[in-house]
């Protein structure tokens, strides 16, 4: 007899299967049982009856308490009314462990009862589709970079300085002197750009920041890429392809998992390039026209950046954006020196963020100076320099937020949902 996952039971209709998983949930209509059974693919119910396992089974099936684990043999047919549309007629069941009274019950649970309890939270049907989604969406950015040609190329999780700014480093006691954990990749990113042509870096990312927004975690994943010889209009083009066709695989292949979501997958299908592209000022003249105050020179935050997203469908591109808002190693816009040659990608439907990228700094005179404007130690950066002393070219690239992204996609309300264990000002724990 076969152990089959559920995901697969479609292929074996009419046959004997072995299913093992845990009971999702069980109830009972007479003298017929219905176990409803999950094995992380997805969800079959099961059902039998006294007559078919013996009266000793079946009582200890109908107390069974939800999260035992078992393994269920029996027959598979089709059911439409079933979940997943297959069902399975019980032959056997063996318990493999009884669970205690499960914690997490049918009733409505607080928000921190339920982070509390992350490690259990993740089995429910929500939690279970956002984070399988997030999975086919990482396979989708693989997919897409390798398909290009790119290389994948790691940077260090702990670094000697910062990339994006000092103030929100996690500091880390490395040996006789200071480390932190990295903010960005970019950096080394610029440094395989260079040796390889076109390089992607994919890790985790670490920001010290005291937000509380819903936007907002402490870790988080990140992909950047980096394209020697590119421009900003290079990196435009690459970042609407680039998220237009994650998202497409996603749809694709998760239907199950935006339906038990209930997300609108029409607003995700018409995700298709081209982009709408505004510049920071034209932008600001939105705010305005919508009766925000914002000065020109500010930088977006998240009621800025939904109020500009929510004038369009599809993602909106912003770029030109004024110098003193980004970092040291952006390229200043030749036909304003006010400007730099930068660029942010707006989800549309409130969700912000989710690219930030542009073209880099290629003159060492104009960086050098930025380093000072900063603050920053220009000993450190030192090997940076060196990128543009020994054979440095335009070049240009972008990060992109894998839990922003995945918000987005799933349409869930916080980012905390989008990664299996978050971290945040408040939350180190589980």
């Amino acid at each position: 007899m076969a152990w089959v996952y559920v995901e697969n039971l479609p292929r074996y209709q009419g046959e004997e299967v072995e299913v093992r998983g845990w009971l999702y949930n069980r109830r009972r209509k007479g003298k017929v049982l219905f176990l409803l059974v999950r094995d992380g693919t997805g969800i079959v119910q099961c059902v039998t009856t006294m007559p078919e396992i013996g009266e000793e089974t079946f009582v200890a099936l109908d107390h069974l308490p939800l999260e035992s684990s078992l393994i269920v043999r029996g027959k598979v047919r089709a059911d439409k009314r079933a979940p997943g549309g297959q069902e399975i007629t019980i032959s056997s069941v063996r318990i493999v462990s009884v669970a205690e009274e499960y914690p997490i019950g049918k009733k409505e649970h607080g928000v921190d009862f339920l982070l509390n309890l992350r490690h259990l939270w993740i089995r429910s049907r929500k939690q279970w589709a956002i984070l399988r989604i997030r999975s086919r969406l990482i396979r989708a950015i693989y997919d897409f970079f390798f398909s290009r040609g790119f290389v994948l190329f790691d940077a260090p999780i702990l670094t000697p300085t910062a990339c994006e700014g000092t103030t929100t480093l996690f500091e880390v006691d490395y040996f006789d002197r200071k480390a932190y954990l990295t903010q960005s990749g970019q950096l080394y990113g610029e440094a395989g750009a260079l040796a390889f042509g076109k390089i992607f870096v994919f890790g985790p990312t670490f920001r010290a920041e005291k937000s509380k927004t819903r936007r907002h975690l402490t870790e988080f994943w990140m992909v950047e890429p980096e394209v020697a010889y590119a421009t900003l209009d290079d990196m435009m083009t690459l970042a609407e392809e680039f998220v237009s066709e994650i998202v497409e695989a996603v749809v694709q292949d998760c239907g199950r998992e935006l339906e038990v979501l209930e997300r609108d997958t029409e607003k995700l299908q018409a995700i298709k390039p081209p982009f709408p592209r505004i510049t920071y000022s034209e932008a600001v003249q939105i705010l305005v026209g919508e009766g925000q105050r914002f000065e020109w020179g500010d930088d977006f935050g998240a009621p800025e950046e939904t109020t500009i997203s929510t004038h369009f469908e599809k993602p909106v591109i912003v770029h030109r954006f004024p110098k003193k808002i980004k970092a040291f190693y952006m390229e200043e816009d030749p036909q304003d020196p006010q400007l730099v040659l930068g660029f942010d990608v707006l989800a549309p439907e409130g969700y912000g963020e989710i690219i930030g990228g542009g073209q880099r700094c290629g003159d060492i005179v104009k960086l050098r100076k930025r380093i000072e404007e900063m603050g920053l130690s220009e000993k450190v950066f030192g090997w940076y320099l060196d990128l543009r002393r020994y054979g440095g070219v335009p070049h240009a690239g972008f990060g992109l937020g894998v839990e922003r992204t995945v918000a987005w996609i799933c349409g869930i309300h916080h980012i905390r949902e989008a990664i299996p264990f978050p971290r945040t000002i408040y939350r180190l724990e589980p």
